[in-house]
This record gives structure tokens, sequence and C-alpha cells, in this order.
């Protein structure tokens, strides 16, 4: 599977925001799920640190950086910086007591992964977190710059995909199951599932459908209620003509169906503070039912994107402004 980039710094697309939510669910779920059949789920030290191959790469990594953070360190056995590195960050992986997992990857054994990766020189460091892949550090680093690229990737994890790492038994036996291993399933998984596949195969309206059918019988759901924001905002501008979208909005800053129009591009490409913000200014300069057709489509937009987003946070404290 082809990684796909994620930026640390803080800008979100689509893609990105619907991994967050899932990630979460699925993190909650398994917490819960341990809670209530009184386990811990939880690995022992030893389980931190784990070898990885190709054809357990989807298992091991992607389904496992759903429950945690993943550091990759590609390796070889003739890379000397490999083996000045390595030890640190295994030794890293314990000290952080699983707030990652650090999978080691032989380089020349697994060649395909070293390409996929984009991978020119090695030692290399990534990490996979809800399935997105980044860049850590490429060739030798000092165990400070480690230790801060460690710390940032574990609060992103944390408080955008709420991740909080796996729960560590010293007296665990090693090889035990991982944290969210025993998690059920979803009553609502079938439709969840087929509103994935509507998405992918651009079925849009079929996808807007199979998450209303979800919320018509859980109307808090909150991965339906992300999905569907997300599947009726890519309806929304399939059609649309973006320059003339963007004309349209400049030449008349009090067209509030213009404005609407141009905040919708602007949170599909990705552009969340230049949506809301444009929305937060239409509420402010309107009245009436224009500036509460600007008020609903704002909030609809904070669904897209997640409540604990912190430019929903920030839109939330200028929209109370515009407003009153």
């Amino acid at each position: 599977m082809q990684p796909r980039n994620m930026s640390m710094s803080g800008v979100v697309d689509l893609a990105a925001v619907k991994a967050a939510q899932e990630a979460k669910a699925k993190a909650e779920q398994a917490r819960a799920e341990a809670a209530r059949t009184g386990g811990t789920g939880a690995v022992s030290p030893a389980d931190l640190v784990i070898d990885v191959d190709e054809a357990g790469f989807d298992r091991d990594v992607l389904q496992r950086s759903t429950e945690v953070p993943v550091v990759i360190d590609f390796w070889a056995e003739w890379c000397e910086p490999c083996k000045q590195l390595s030890p640190v960050l295994e030794r890293l992986a314990v000290e952080y007591n699983g707030r990652f997992l650090l999978a080691k990857i032989d380089v020349d054994a697994n060649q395909m992964l070293m390409q996929q990766f984009g991978i020119q020189g090695i030692p290399a460091v990534f990490a996979v977190v809800a399935g997105q892949a980044l860049p850590l550090f490429q060739g030798a680093a000092g165990e400070a710059q480690i230790r801060q690229t460690l710390d940032q990737l574990v609060q992103v994890a944390e408080q955008r995909f709420g991740l909080t790492g796996l729960t560590v038994d010293p007296d665990a036996e090693p090889g035990g199951a991982p944290a969210a291993g025993g998690a059920p399933v979803g009553p609502y998984d079938s439709l969840l599932e087929a509103a994935a596949r509507a998405l992918d195969g651009n079925d849009l309206d079929g996808a807007v459908q199979a998450y209303k059918n979800v919320l018509a019988e859980d109307p808090a759901h909150p991965e339906a209620t992300l999905g569907l924001a997300q599947a009726e905002l890519l309806r929304r501008v399939r059609d649309m003509d973006p320059q003339q979208v963007r004309t349209d909005a400049a030449r008349d800053p009090g067209d509030v169906q213009a404005q609407i129009a141009a905040a919708d591009l602007d949170l599909a490409g990705g552009h969340v503070e230049d949506a809301f913000g444009r929305l937060v200014d239409t509420v402010a300069r309107t009245a009436g039912d224009d500036r509460e057709t600007a008020r609903v489509r704002l909030l609809e937009l904070f669904d897209v994107v997640g409540a604990d987003h912190p430019a929903v946070v920030t839109a939330r404290r200028a929209l109370a402004r515009a407003l009153f």
C-alpha cells in the first residue's frame, strides 16, 4: 500500500480528517470493550519493538497505527549508522512505555517497501498514524533531536487522533494480544463499509444515503456524522467551476451564496482557516436570513473537520463575537 503524506503543521485534508475520526472511534471502542470485559489489553515491553516484512505490513503497521503511532526504522545489516541509531530507538520505545510502537524493516529483504516510501538512503525513520505516513528524519540524529521528534509525534497522535498508546504491563507475556485486539464489530459496520465503498467509487449520492441510514438509527453517531458532512461537501463542489466561484465571491463580498460556495471550495481543498474565516466574516456583515444561512453552513463545515480541531475552536469564538 502506498503511504500517504501527513503534515504535522496543522493543515487538515479530508482524508486525514476521516482517518483521524476512524482512529478515534476504534481506540475508544477498544478501551470501552477492555473495560467491559475487565481486561487490560496490555502488552509486554518486548512487544513494543517488532520486526516487520512486506507480507505483514498491512497488519503490523497500517492496522496497528489506528491504535498507536508506529515508528518505522528502515535499516540494513551493512549500515554502520543504523547500528548506532537502532539501539537508541529500541531503548526509547521501551522508555516511552507504549506511546509509540517501533517497527524495524530490513531494506535488503523488503525493497518494495523501501521504494514505496521513496527512501534514498538509510537509516531512515518514518511514522504511520491512522494509516498515514510521514517522514521523521533520515541519517544520523542525536538523541535530543529524536526525543523532540517523538514528543511531537505522540502529541499529534493524541490530540488529533485520540491515540493514547498501548497499555504496557511488565508482567504480561510477550506476544500477547494488542490493546484493540478484542474490539467488537459495531452494529452499523456494514452500513459504514457500504458508505466507504461508495466514496471510493465516487458514488456520493450512495454515500450520503448510507450515512443517513446510520444516523436514522443513531443520530449522534460520530463517524456517520463526519462521513455525511464530508460526502455532502464533496457532492456540493463536484460540479463547481472553481475559477468562476472565486471570481463571483471576490466581485461581491455581500453575496452570501457566492461566499458559501467559495467556503466549500476552500475546505474541500484543505484550506480550513480560509473557509471558516470567510463565513465568519459573512455572518458579521449580514443580518436576518442571510446571516442565518451563512451561520448554518459554517456549523456544517465544522462537522467536516471535527469539533476538537483547533481551527474549529478558534472559529467558534470568532462566530460568537460576530453574533453577539
